[in-house]
């Protein structure tokens, strides 16, 4: 029953979905999390689980109401705690814990092999067994372990954040009381990268805005597709001004946040833009993307983006891979070396949110941020009402590269994004 990965997007929706159908079924469980990957946020997605908590007496009843969900299309048994059940969205595993072992099940389910070995050898070391999504003595009597906190406070660690858990050093940070505080969604004072119906989002600048507002953003940015982009439809030269003059009237009519006139501007096969200098000089900020490899390899895509990065108009440059998760890894393109001159010239590099790109992936934005390159979280959005989803699947992906939010220029004010643009401007 189990298939390929799932991209991050799709495995969230079959969790969520199961989440909520099991809520409305009114099953008796205490809590109802998903764990696993999906909680470390991976950007490819190989066991959607989903951890259960009910007394041990309760534990057939809810198997059993759990897989009698209308999305279950198939079930098989796994262990008395546990089963596996077939949907039109995939595969997803029900674990059932006890109110008293749930911080030992959600760290033992949440983390990647490594780490969950690590803790194990960690609490042997202590007098403990921790086996199984359960703590015990080393006799094999449970000891209660009701939160994730407990369990690492009895090894003699912090509490490590769920996306950390990846077996990449955290335990030693942990140790020295040396792990990052992680970026969160309230961080995000606004989104600078999103599109509209001027080009292929549907909704409106205005409908864009609003929700933007009501997610209590202080600014965002208009960033539609140039004239030349893959999407399905693009912003035409000669729409600008007219966009340019709506956008004006917003700033007019909609109080409480700023709107930055951006653009999504190509980067051309020669490193060229897609548009001209005096074009992208009435916009506010400037994101430039990679599309298309246009039959190019590694080399030729890495000078593209380094001539793109030391274009003086050049702000962000938006998911530099160009993957989509769980079926593409994208370019193969020189990353240091994007990020030395990223970080000399004063240009940021995105962690997209879209479900199509997480891009960068954790790895690759902790090595940005070590190079001193400045980091943008933006949701990518194409439709008002997955502003907020988009936007947490980009916290979470920054999360997972170490991210704080001194890296971020989007975690910072209005006026402090427009000098960051100002400073590049200046330098010519």
């Amino acid at each position: 029953m189990v298939d390929d990965p799932l991209p991050l997007g799709r495995a969230h929706l079959l969790a969520s979905t199961a989440i909520r159908e099991a809520r409305r079924a009114g099953i008796a469980v205490e809590t109802l999390i998903a764990v696993g990957e999906v909680r470390r946020f991976e950007p490819a997605v190989h066991s959607v689980d989903v951890l259960g908590t009910a007394p041990a007496t309760e534990h057939r009843a809810v198997m059993n109401a759990f897989t009698r969900l209308p999305l279950v299309l198939g079930r098989r048994q796994l262990s008395d705690r546990s089963v596996m059940i077939n949907t039109e969205r995939g595969v997803l595993t029900l674990h059932l814990t006890t109110p008293d072992q749930i911080g030992a099940a959600l760290v033992w389910l949440t983390g990647a092999s490594s780490h969950v070995a690590a803790l194990s050898e960690r609490a042997a070391a202590r007098g403990l067994r921790l086996e199984s999504a359960e703590l015990a003595d080393d006799e094999g009597r449970p000891v209660r372990c009701p939160s994730e906190d407990d369990l690492y406070d009895r090894l003699d660690l912090p509490f490590i954040p769920p996306e950390l858990r990846a077996g990449a050093g955290e335990l030693e940070s942990a140790e020295l009381n040396a792990l990052p505080a992680l970026v969160l969604e309230r961080h995000i004072r606004g989104d600078l990268h999103m599109h509209t119906s001027w080009s292929d989002g549907r909704d409106s600048t205005e409908t864009m805005v609003l929700a933007a507002r009501q997610l209590g953003y202080e600014y965002v940015a208009i960033t539609d597709h140039s004239q030349r982009a893959w999407s399905s439809r693009k912003l035409a030269l000669e729409e600008i001004p007219r966009q340019r003059e709506e956008i004006e009237t917003l700033r007019r009519t909609i109080p409480g946040i700023d709107i930055l006139h951006g653009i999504e501007v190509d980067i051309m096969g020669d490193g060229t833009l897609d548009f001209d200098d005096e074009v992208l000089e009435g916009f506010d900020i400037v994101l430039a993307s990679l599309h298309d490899a246009c039959e190019q390899q590694g080399p030729a895509l890495t000078n593209r983006y380094l001539t793109a990065i030391h274009h003086p108009l050049v702000n962000v440059i938006t998911h530099p891979a160009n993957r989509s998760p769980a079926r593409s890894p994208g370019f193969d393109v020189d990353f240091d070396a994007l990020f030395e001159a990223a970080a000399a010239t004063g240009t940021a590099m995105e962690i997209d949110g879209a479900p199509g790109h997480l891009d960068m992936d954790g790895s690759l934005a902790r090595r940005a941020a070590a190079a001193g390159v400045t980091i943008t979280i933006d949701s990518d959005c194409h439709r008002a009402e997955l502003l907020a989803r988009q936007m947490r699947f980009g916290v979470g992906t920054a999360r997972r590269g170490w991210i704080e939010p001194q890296h971020v220029l989007n975690a910072g004010s209005i006026d402090g994004v427009r000098a960051f643009i100002a400073r590049k401007r200046a330098r010519g």
